[in-house]
C-alpha cells in the first residue's frame, strides 16, 4: 500500500481508539448505576433498573445505532455527529451487559460482610463503597475484560453510518486496491493487536486490585473479617 493509504488506515484506527473510549467511559457508568441500582432495597428501583437492561440487551446493537443517528433527530430534533451518536449507542447497549456483570459481583459478597456493616450502623453509601465495592470490583475485571473486547468489536458496526473508523477505512482501502485479502488480513491483525494490549492491561489491573483485598499472594482467600475491620479504619 501507499503512505497515502496506510494515513487513511492509521486514521481509522485513531477513530476506532476514539470511539472505543467514549463509549467504554459511557458504558462503564452505566455499568455501575445500572448495576447498584439492581440491588436496592426498593422494588421500583430494581424494576426500573432491570427493564433498562432487559430492553438494551434484547436490542440489536446495529438497529440501535440506526435508531440514534436516524430516528432520534425526527423524534425529538436532536441531531447527533456520527462520533456521538455511535458513542451513546454503543455505551447504552453494553453498559446493560456490564450493569449484569456489577448486580452479580455484589450479590456474591459474602453476606457476613454486609451484616458487619449494618452492626456498625454504616449507611447504604458506606456499606457500597468501603465494604462491598473494594470486594466485588476486583471479581468483575474477567467479564468486564471480556466485556470489553465485545465493545471494540462492536465499534466496527458504526461504518454502516459512515463514520471513519477502522472497518470503514479498510473498506476504502480495499476499494482502492482491489485487494480484499490483503486488506482485511491487515484489519483482522489490527483488531487483533488492540485487542491483546486491553486484555493484558485488564489482567494487570485485575492483580493490581486482588493484591490487597480479599486474596493473598498464592490466591488463597482470606477471612472477610479484615474487610470490615479496614472500612472502619
Amino acid at each position: 500500500m501507499t503512505s497515502g493509504l496506510w494515513e487513511l488506515v492509521l486514521q481509522g484506527v485513531w477513530v476506532t481508539i476514539q470511539l472505543l473510549v467514549l463509549s467504554t467511559l459511557l458504558a462503564a457508568a452505566v455499568s455501575f448505576v445500572v448495576g447498584v441500582a439492581r440491588t436496592h432495597r426498593l422494588w421500583i428501583v430494581r424494576f426500573l433498573a432491570g427493564f433498562y437492561t432487559e430492553v438494551f440487551r434484547g436490542t440489536s446493537a446495529l438497529i440501535m445505532i440506526f435508531w440514534v443517528f436516524f430516528v432520534l433527530p425526527i423524534t425529538f430534533g436532536w441531531q447527533l455527529v456520527p462520533l456521538w451518536a455511535a458513542t451513546l449507542a454503543l455505551g447504552l447497549t453494553y453498559g446493560a451487559y456490564g450493569s449484569e456483570i456489577v448486580r452479580g459481583a455484589l450479590n456474591a459478597v459474602d453476606p457476613a460482610q454486609k451484616e458487619g456493616g449494618i452492626a456498625l450502623s454504616f449507611t447504604p453509601w458506606q456499606r457500597l463503597r468501603l465494604i462491598l465495592l473494594p470486594q466485588a470490583v476486583p471479581e468483575m475485571i474477567p467479564p468486564f475484560s471480556n466485556l470489553l473486547v465485545e465493545l471494540l468489536k462492536g465499534t466496527a458496526l458504526v461504518s454502516v453510518i459512515g463514520m471513519g473508523d477502522l472497518a470503514f477505512s479498510g473498506n476504502l482501502v480495499r476499494l482502492a486496491l482491489q485487494e480484499s485479502a490483503e486488506i482485511y488480513t491487515y484489519v483482522l491483525l489490527i483488531y487483533f493487536v488492540i485487542a491483546f494490549l486491553l486484555t493484558r492491561g485488564m489482567r494487570g489491573l485485575e492483580r493490581k486490585l486482588k493484591a490487597g483485598v480479599g486474596t493473598q499472594s498464592g490466591g488463597a482467600a482470606r477471612a472477610p473479617e479484615p474487610v470490615v475491620a479496614e472500612a472502619v479504619r
